[in-house]
């Protein structure tokens, strides 16, 4: 272990991160008890207090009966075995985790998580959770309002937002939203609702702006509360008779043989749950074309191309995603490039939704928000850093807000317990086409009123039933925390500038091991996920890399046959594959590692190029209590296990 490094001068710190987590060493393990006993003691109060009269159902003796103690052995012995096994689990919490993307648990909504499971509220309905219902809605509120959305209950265009199992849900929810909103009018047109202006065909009612969907929604709804309740019984099952969710997507598009399936486009970076989701919906993979990118960025020429070739031959697009930090490589796409497109498109009279899916970089939104919620410049925001954020990446932040919809995760960037992705929508309008009835749940009459109607949450959401525990978690977090850079911004900024510290760590590495190694950044990294390729000075072959790599890697992975004391890092592994990258980023990529472009095989595991991957989520990376760079340690031990590997390569037989 190498002596501790000078590391450069700082402002004054603060302590506020001291305080956000347990800590690499338990050091806050007292405040966490803490708070445990003092709200299970709260819980307890509770339990005995909600009806005094009512005498103890369990008798004190009973702790002392056989059947009692022997139960109670064989709960504590099963206990005892979780406890050892989980020694066996993947030490997220300390800085020498820079794998996957998980971290140490922010203690706010650790605490709170805990604190609300033995009330066991289920989000479905207020009935079943009067007080967490409604932190999830206010949850959504609040990453609205991160993301740039209207987020004012009072408003009728205000954003919605609410909790999914992860990101694969929460995508797929914004396929289901604008499925349902792009197919409506199309339903109006064939129940031939009279006093509304319709479109003149089908073509023109499916490639209707989001806000005319909206506004012919609205329009619908305010024409139908002025009928008789015969008339509006009648035309209710009219228009649903010829809805998308009714005659389901066979009987749809058969029913308007001028409509093809339409098309969702994203990145070939994008993750993998947008062909689940397709699948899922019934729309089918090949509805999913994946678009060429440029530096592993969403490349605009190529959309421009691909929708001007959907208008050509009356292709409809549903929706156009753009990746706000890829779960590979935390490259941010240009979102601002992606909505001019779409605005040249509607000239065309073809229309999508935009959705952003920023599992991974949500958060780092708070970077580029004032306490009032408004954008920070571009100057502002760089004043903390050497490079970050590039101008593309901050318009990319800076057009949130004109995007329809957007998928986050807090259990990624929020450092909140898993279970806890985001879904949410720019205008919650649109939500209506989701709702569905169940009478021993829901009451048969919708709410008046934003925060009322979606208290019965269950009617808009895939699930059937959910964890309020969860809503506790991120509500309280981001109270104690408000989403915007003086507050929870203190989180990414430390992360961020462990990347570029890493970044340029990286560059040195490669000039200090270049008589054995090269190695290189393939690309500048957009948020706090850096990655690193390798190849031995004697290898010219794709197959030898990644036998190197995978060397390496077997060093950094979790082993559950092997104590974690032995492992010094832990990190990950991904790929570049040559279709993802395009020829002219293979070439200088294979060029800068010298390898042979040639020995890329067709097949097998060698078609692609293996390498080293750094997710540095922990804020203690750079450890300026005690003087310490984990970043500067790692290259250390990278370079230590780079020697002995290319060593043994060499080494006579």
């Amino acid at each position: 272990m190498s002596a501790a490094v000078p590391l450069p001068a700082l402002a004054p710190r603060d302590h506020t991160l001291d305080a956000c987590f347990l800590g690499p060493y338990g050091e806050n393990d007292a405040l966490l008890e803490k708070l445990m006993v003092e709200f299970l003691r709260d819980h307890v109060y509770w339990r005995r207090n909600f009806h005094p009269e009512d005498p103890p159902a369990i008798a004190t003796a009973a702790a002392h009966h056989p059947d009692y103690l022997a139960f109670e052995s064989r709960m504590r012995r099963e206990l005892h075995l979780l406890s050892a096994a989980l020694k066996k689990s993947v030490p997220f919490h300390s800085p020498r985790y820079i794998g996957h993307m998980a971290s140490d648990l922010l203690l706010p909504g650790l605490a709170a998580q805990m604190l609300t499971l033995p009330y066991n509220p289920n989000n479905v309905s207020e009935d079943a959770a009067p007080v967490t219902v409604d932190m999830e809605v206010q949850a959504g509120l609040q990453l609205a309002r991160m993301l740039g959305y209207p987020h004012d209950p009072a408003v009728p265009a205000c954003a919605f937002g609410h909790l999914t199992s992860g990101g694969t849900l929460a995508n797929y929810q914004a396929l289901r939203l604008a499925l349902a909103l792009k197919a409506f009018p199309v339903a109006l047109r064939a129940a031939k609702v009279p006093e509304i202006e319709l479109p003149a065909d089908d073509w023109s009612a499916f490639n209707l702006s989001h806000a005319d969907g909206i506004a012919m929604l609205e329009a619908w709804q305010h024409w139908l509360a002025a009928q008789t309740s015969a008339a509006r019984a009648r035309w209710l099952q009219q228009v649903e008779a010829e809805r998308i969710e009714q005659r389901g997507m066979v009987g749809f598009f058969a029913a308007h043989p001028s409509l093809r399936v339409p098309l969702v486009l994203a990145p070939v970076t994008a993750h993998y749950s947008w062909s689940k989701g397709l699948k899922l919906l019934g729309l089918g993979r090949d509805q999913l074309e994946l678009l060429p990118t440029d530096g592993m960025r969403l490349d605009p020429a190529a959309l421009r191309d691909t929708l001007a070739r959907c208008a050509r031959e009356r292709q409809p697009v549903l929706m156009c995603v753009a990746v706000l930090g890829s779960t590979e490589y935390g490259t941010i796409d240009p979102i601002h490039e992606v909505l001019a497109a779409r605005a040249e498109s509607r000239g065309r009279e073809l229309d999508f939704a935009v959705h952003v899916d920023a599992a991974w970089g949500g958060y780092l939104a708070t970077l580029f928000r004032h306490e009032d919620g408004s954008l920070r410049t571009r100057a502002e925001v760089a004043a903390d850093y050497v490079q970050f954020p590039t101008p593309a990446v901050h318009a990319a932040f800076a057009a949130l807000g004109d995007t329809d919809s957007a998928t986050v995760d807090p259990h990624k960037l929020g450092y909140l317990p898993y279970g806890t992705g985001a879904f949410i929508c720019r205008d919650h309008r649109p939500m209506a086409l989701l709702a569905e009835r169940a009478d021993y749940v829901f009451h048969a009459a919708t709410p008046a009123g934003y925060l009322a109607r979606y208290r019965s949450l269950g009617q808009f959401i895939p699930e059937g039933s959910k964890s309020g525990a969860a809503a506790a978690a991120v509500y309280v977090t981001h109270k104690v925390l408000p989403l915007d850079h003086r507050h929870f911004g203190h989180l990414p900024r430390a992360t961020v500038r462990a990347a570029e510290a890493f970044h340029a760590r990286a560059r040195r590495f490669a000039l200090e091991l270049a008589d054995c190694v090269h190695a290189l950044v393939p690309f500048a990294p957009d948020s706090n996920l850096v990655c690193l390729a390798l190849n031995p000075c004697d290898n010219a072959s794709v197959a030898g890399a990644n036998a190197f790599v995978r060397a390496l890697h077997d060093t950094l992975r979790c082993d559950p046959a092997q104590p974690l004391q032995l492992k010094e890092f832990f990190g990950s592994v991904t790929s570049l594959r040559p279709e993802v990258l395009g020829a002219a980023e293979t070439a200088r990529i294979l060029t800068g590692l010298a390898l042979d472009a040639s020995t890329l095989e067709r097949d097998g595991d060698d078609d692609r190029l293996l390498i080293l991957r750094h997710t540095l989520m922990n804020p203690y990376l750079i450890d300026h209590e005690n003087g310490i760079s984990y970043i500067d340690r790692y290259f250390e031990f990278l370079g230590r296990r780079v020697r002995a590997l290319t060593a043994a390569v060499h080494a006579p037989p």
